[in-house]
């Protein structure tokens, strides 16, 4: 009979020393699609009856590939909060992003991060085009992971070294390109240029590759995309952009220019080419048929592929 009441005794001990804190519960949200609000700054993950959310400001997700092993870090504090939460019901995204939220379901316990690390590290997520290999830049994703982190929960507290939240991702500015076949040049300098109403892409083009003298046949004048010559460059403008922007001394202050992105240096017989092919067109007059092959423009952390032939267009020229 001691022998029994023993063994009770040190039963209920076991148990009288559970203050919630030995007790580890898994969040599992990995397998969910992130979605976010519209009114607020609210990305958040949902799973039936539980929800995980995340309040950070939008501006944190910034739309630049992070360099290499180097993320952006955030703390978690009142202004980038975790919370995962229980409901008495399937849970929907009218109960996070509204207003006032709908009656049902309720909230049925609510764990507050209240230490840790955000992580976030962002890549580019790019279209290819499979006929010209030329790609474009579509979205941002940013791997969200958080790096020791403690909920207070209302059994006690939870520390999780790394819990990964997943992928958010956020659109990119789309980068028109709607130019036409017609190149116009500068007088009296080597820029030449070609744009619209809201876009340019020049090149300060080497003076010997516009010669006034017909290439042979597929033997076109051969370049090569530099930082001193034969420097082309994007731009997308905020405002309206006309021919009087081109060809002064300075760059006009209007129409602001919204992004640039810069030509990647050119390595002989593999990228970064210019070809120029030189035909007659009419007497004294002369098309040079510009196409970059393999070149790639470049803005921070970011680039993208014109492809593997990309025409420029015709520059007309005269003796």
């Amino acid at each position: 009979m001691k022998r029994v009441l023993s063994l009770m005794v040190f039963v209920l001990a076991l148990n009288g020393c559970d203050d919630g804190d030995l007790i580890q519960e898994d969040i599992n949200f990995e397998d969910i699609n992130t979605q976010s609000c519209g009114t607020n700054d609210v990305i958040y993950k949902l799973k039936e009856k539980e929800a995980l959310l995340l309040e950070i400001p939008k501006s944190s997700f910034m739309n630049e590939p992070s360099s290499t092993g180097t993320p952006m870090i955030l703390d978690v504090n009142s202004s980038n909060r975790v919370v995962y939460r229980f409901y008495d019901g399937n849970v929907s995204a009218n109960n996070i992003c509204e207003t006032i939220p709908p009656a049902t379901p309720i909230v049925t316990d609510q764990w507050n991060a209240t230490a840790g690390k955000i992580q976030i590290f962002t890549t580019a997520v790019k279209t290819v085009n499979e006929t010209d290999n030329s790609t474009r830049i579509s979205g941002y994703n940013h791997n969200i992971v958080f790096k020791n982190i403690t909920f207070a929960k209302s059994s006690g507290t939870q520390v999780y070294e790394t819990f990964p939240f997943g992928d958010y991702v956020t659109a990119a500015t789309a980068l028109p390109f709607l130019f036409d076949e017609t190149i116009e040049r500068c007088s009296g300098s080597n820029l030449i240029y070609n744009y619209t109403s809201a876009e340019s892409l020049t090149l300060d083009i080497e003076p010997t590759l516009i010669a006034n003298e017909v290439t042979p046949l597929n033997s076109p004048r051969i370049g090569y995309i530099g930082t001193t010559t034969n420097i082309l460059t994007y731009r997308l403008f905020t405002g309206l952009l006309t021919a009087d922007y081109f060809c002064n001394a300075a760059t006009p202050s209007t129409p602001v220019i919204n992004q640039e992105w810069n030509a990647v240096t050119g390595i002989i017989g593999v990228s970064g080419i210019i070809e120029v092919t030189t035909t007659t067109n009419g007497p004294g007059s002369f098309k040079h048929t510009i196409v970059l092959k393999k070149v790639t423009l470049k803005r921070g952390n970011s680039d993208f592929m014109l492809g593997d032939n990309y025409i420029y267009g015709d520059l007309l020229t005269t003796n």
